[in-house]
């Protein structure tokens, strides 16, 4: 079974000059509802179809399985996701032997930037880089799918 486990951060900081590459991404729900979500995913000419089960190990790990689809497709299939498209730019960061994604979104969650990091197991090490704030890993808020409903700017 494939299984994620990441941690995930906010981000104070620059991250962009150690970047190598970046991308847009739009996303949306198509079912999202007790930790299970259906995604469909447009990253520049890629389409992708994410099945995401619950949670486990305090928000470290979980079920995930991801299918690349046209874009095509992945059009069609937006047409019948829930209200709320996640728009952010992913930058890709290289440190200490990992990479990690950083997260800044756009739209109604202007101004959240955040950082996750794949990891092979869950007590696996990881070096940190400067621009790595306050882990957030297993906040719910911080999800995407929570972020689509409870959007960052009306946090407070």
């Amino acid at each position: 079974m494939p299984l994620e486990i990441e941690r995930k951060f906010l981000v104070a900081g620059d991250y962009k000059s150690l970047a190598t590459s970046h991308s847009r991404i739009l996303q949306g729900y198509i079912c999202s509802g007790r930790g299970r979500t259906v995604r469909v995913r447009l990253r520049g000419d890629c389409g992708y179809l994410t099945i995401k089960g619950p949670s486990a190990d305090g928000g470290l790990s979980r079920y995930e399985f991801e299918k690349e689809i046209t874009v095509d497709e992945a059009l069609s299939l937006m047409a019948l996701c829930e209200p709320g498209i996640i728009d952010k730019e992913r930058w890709l960061v290289p440190f200490g032997g990992h990479v990690f994604e950083v997260d800044e979104f756009h739209g109604t969650n202007e101004g959240l930037v955040v950082a996750e990091v794949e990891l092979g197991s869950p007590d696996e090490a990881v070096e940190l880089p400067p621009f790595i704030a306050q882990e957030v890993t297993g906040d719910r808020r911080y999800y995407n799918a929570s972020l689509r409903v409870y959007p960052y700017r009306d946090w407070g």
